[in-house]
């Protein structure tokens, strides 16, 4: 097996940061040994449900996502997307917001987002929500509607963060800047992990290349952008080097100690709230 490639079919976002962040792999700037690493770009709630068949050797995963699949697939250090003090929005009709959350129909990108998990807590109860592609949300809540379910207000993530106002929207909430404040942690929305049974050489080695790639695109920015900025709905450059330096970061480099507690403790507190149905503890390559 040393002598032979080792394909690695890896499963991220059609977002700038992820872009930015598999850069080097995508395009070969970094030498990768036996392994060969083939790409898939699908949106993160199609990543989340593909991952319970396991089909993925390395795959974005949001961190509610991961609760259901610890026994599979095994956290990377790196490739971390943090909200540190901002994160996924809530939002309504500009002039038109619902007067009461828990009895209005939110638009959300998907039940296994870390999104959900973090509104779910905020809310502190279930809501009624429809699933939305997460790039038809702003739409849905500037019509009041998707197919034939009401919207009274819509979670975004991704680019919608920063270009909501674009579709007449406001901010009810930043999801990020109120976990923060709840906990003095950043909120842990996404990871990359590794199928467990690789093993934990391989599993190391994948981790190793991932983090070889989030260097290459740090220090080399302007090239990185370049490729990421195709994948920036209505961002133009200033926005998605904005949007990239918000998620790809010291934090993608290494969740670290504390951003490991972060994860530690959505996962508690989803547990405790029972959105989650058993505790999970949180498991890293090492």
């Amino acid at each position: 097996m040393a002598n032979s490639s080792f394909l690695i079919r890896v499963g991220h976002s059609p977002d700038p940061d992820d872009a930015f962040m598999f850069y080097a792999l995508a395009k070969d700037k970094i030498p990768t040994g036996r392994y060969r690493f083939v790409h898939e770009l699908v949106d993160i709630e199609t990543l989340n449900q593909r991952a319970f068949t396991g089909e993925l050797e390395l795959t974005a995963l949001s961190i509610h996502a991961y609760a259901y699949l610890s026994d599979r697939y095994i956290l990377c250090n790196c490739g971390a997307s943090m909200g540190d003090s901002y994160g996924p929005m809530l939002v309504a009709r500009e002039g038109d917001p619902p007067q009461d959350l828990t009895r209005s129909t939110i638009a959300v990108p998907g039940r296994l987002t870390s999104a959900f998990l973090a509104l779910r807590l905020y809310l502190n109860r279930e809501f009624d929500h429809v699933i939305v592609p997460f790039d038809r949300i702003p739409r849905a809540v500037a019509e009041g509607r998707y197919g034939d379910r009401p919207v009274d207000a819509g979670l975004l993530i991704h680019e919608g963060q920063l270009t909501y106002s674009q579709s007449g929207l406001k901010r009810i909430i930043d999801l990020g800047q109120w976990w923060t404040q709840e906990t003095g942690l950043p909120l842990p929305l996404g990871a990359n992990a590794v199928r467990k049974d690789l093993g934990a050489e391989v599993a190391a080695d994948v981790e190793r290349l991932l983090l070889e790639s989030i260097r290459y695109g740090l220090e080399h920015r302007e090239e990185a952008l370049a490729y990421a900025r195709q994948y920036g709905r209505d961002l133009d450059a200033v926005l998605a080097d904005r949007f990239v330096g918000m998620y790809v970061n010291h934090w993608t480099l290494d969740f670290g100690p504390r951003g490991r507690t972060a994860i530690a403790e959505f996962l508690r507190r989803g547990f405790e709230c029972g959105a989650l149905p058993s505790p999970v503890v949180p498991e890293f390559i090492t």
